[in-house]
């Protein structure tokens, strides 16, 4: 079961990092969180990861708008897109499906929005 969009590119890892910032920008988006999964293996554990980031992604006016219908809502926030180096030249990019993520909601009105943002999301991806 996929509960993500997921586009496969050919370029380099920090490219690719820069890009997302940007078209996510373009969309609406800000990055509100960052985890840099390497450094954290590296630092809590010693292992060794390849690169990998997961980025909260938040669009201000979606998040306003759910978070006045359902407070809760702060638990499934924010969107988080990933940049995973695949170590074979190519770099895996994804974003959460916000209609699956609200539809435990069970609340309609909330995937209303959850189907504008997969929309932006996407179009961030699409547009690296």
């Amino acid at each position: 079961m996929s509960y993500g969009y997921f586009r496969i590119l050919k370029d380099d890892f920090n490219q690719i990092d820069q890009r997302i910032r940007e078209t996510l920008v373009e969309n609406g988006f800000g990055v509100v969180t960052e985890i840099d999964v390497r450094q954290t293996m590296k630092n809590k554990l010693d292992v060794e990861f390849k690169p990998y980031k997961i980025l909260g992604a938040c669009n201000p006016q979606f998040a306003h708008q759910a978070l006045t219908l359902e407070p809760d809502i702060g638990l499934l926030l924010p969107c988080n897109v990933i940049i995973e180096d695949n170590q074979d030249g190519t770099v895996r990019v994804g974003a959460i499906d916000a209609e699956k993520m609200l539809d435990i909601t069970g609340r309609e009105d909330l995937i209303g929005f959850a189907k504008e943002v997969n929309i932006l999301l996407k179009k961030s991806i699409d547009t690296i």
